[in-house]
């Protein structure tokens, strides 16, 4: 399991302290087509609880607490890196024709969130059994409410990330990687969990091999995992178009609230490109021309013309979506990527936190967090 703290227990309505050191100060994107009101007061924390006085009482925190230091200590010290994996939401996203590739020409513009996963990587010698090269050893940790990875660890994208990369530039050693993943991004959700998650194994693996953080190597081996994986080496804002991976330029990020929002069922992307196929919706020129003249996250119309095919395929995201909209908390929601999460804007992260509650008491997994710089990066181990 995760380390409990502010950002994952249920009912949270506060950022955890990395979240508000990570977010960056700004107003909030001004809806499509009506403006929305900027961000507003900080917010305040509850007071804690009084301990209890039972002498047989078990304090869960400190034993859950206790447990994460046993998984600390395994991926300290030399020889080990810990590195944060973000999530992001589509600001815009409009789909237009198949190309000859197969792909569909996409404008998207793309923000990360201060929410994030970590991996725990520590690099060791093969081991007594002997080993042909490069082994990866991969354990995922699900936080509270999401469900577990249905992959096995060797097809996941963080293993194949550290198989490719040590394909491009050639390292032969015996060794073996060990990664801890551990993950509060939920997956099938449109908010480029398993992305970022690549994007991290590649920037912790660069650190761990020693290799410049700008080697070109780093950049091309993301680009053949995904088209959302290079995105997250830079982070921020960034509208990209091609297949929906080419950057053009990044914009100037938010630092806003905004509450995520998932249904019970994920959408597959394939899936949703292809009901999108059958009835496609084209996007408005004038949204087009307002994404690609934005200087900033503020600028960017929020559109998504994937949204009718997504909810086609899963019903509850139209509820969820009707529901955020009729929110008193909510400035305006959009579904983010294909789906199945709906991200809504908020005036404060109170009014955030309030509306992830009423989210979450409808069975829906809910999350407050911030709009933010955020990218791939790796971070000092406590």
């Amino acid at each position: 399991m995760t380390k409990p703290n502010e950002e994952n227990l249920p009912g949270a309505q506060m950022p955890s302290a990395r979240e508000q050191a990570a977010a960056t100060a700004g107003q909030q994107a001004p809806a499509c087509p009506a403006a929305m009101r900027p961000a507003a007061a900080s917010p305040r924390h509850p007071a804690p609880e009084a301990p209890s006085r039972d002498p047989h009482a078990v304090d869960m925190l400190a034993a859950a607490r206790a447990a994460q230091k046993v998984d600390e200590a395994a991926f300290g010290g030399p020889g080990a890196v810990k590195v944060i994996a973000p999530a992001k939401v589509n600001l815009f996203l409009g789909i237009g024709d198949r190309r000859p590739d197969g792909y569909h020409e996409a404008l998207s513009v793309m923000h990360a969130l201060t929410m994030h996963d970590v991996l725990r990587m520590r690099l060791a010698p093969a081991g007594s059994h002997g080993s042909d090269g490069l082994s990866v050893a991969l354990d995922c940790r699900v936080a509270e409410g999401l469900p577990p990875l249905d992959v096995p660890p060797e097809d996941n994208i963080v293993s194949r990330a550290i198989r490719r990369l040590a394909e491009a530039v050639g390292r032969n050693e015996d060794e073996q990687v060990s990664v801890l993943l551990e993950k509060r991004i939920p997956a099938e959700a449109g908010l480029g969990g398993g992305s970022s998650d690549a994007a991290a194994a590649l920037v912790g693996l660069a650190q761990l091999w020693g290799l410049p953080a700008d080697d070109p190597r780093i950049e091309e081996v993301a680009r053949t995992l995904g088209a959302d994986v290079p995105f997250f080496l830079h982070g921020g804002c960034a509208v990209l178009d091609g297949a929906g991976d080419a950057l053009v330029r990044e914009l100037a990020p938010m630092g806003s609230p905004v509450v995520l929002v998932k249904p019970a069922g994920g959408v597959s992307t394939a899936a949703a490109y292809r009901a999108f196929d059958e009835h496609p919706v084209p996007v408005d020129p004038r949204d087009r021309d307002a994404a690609l003249a934005a200087a900033s996250a503020q600028d960017v119309p929020l559109c998504n013309n994937l949204a009718a095919a997504s909810e086609s395929l899963l019903p509850a995201l139209a509820d969820v979506r009707a529901w955020a909209e009729a929110c008193p908390e909510v400035r305006q929601a959009l579904m983010s990527g294909s789906g199945s999460a709906v991200f809504a804007l908020c005036d404060t992260f109170e009014a955030a936190g309030r509306a992830a509650a009423q989210a979450r008491m409808r069975g829906w997994w809910a999350h407050a967090t911030m709009f933010g710089r955020a990218r791939a990066a790796a971070v000092p181990s406590r």
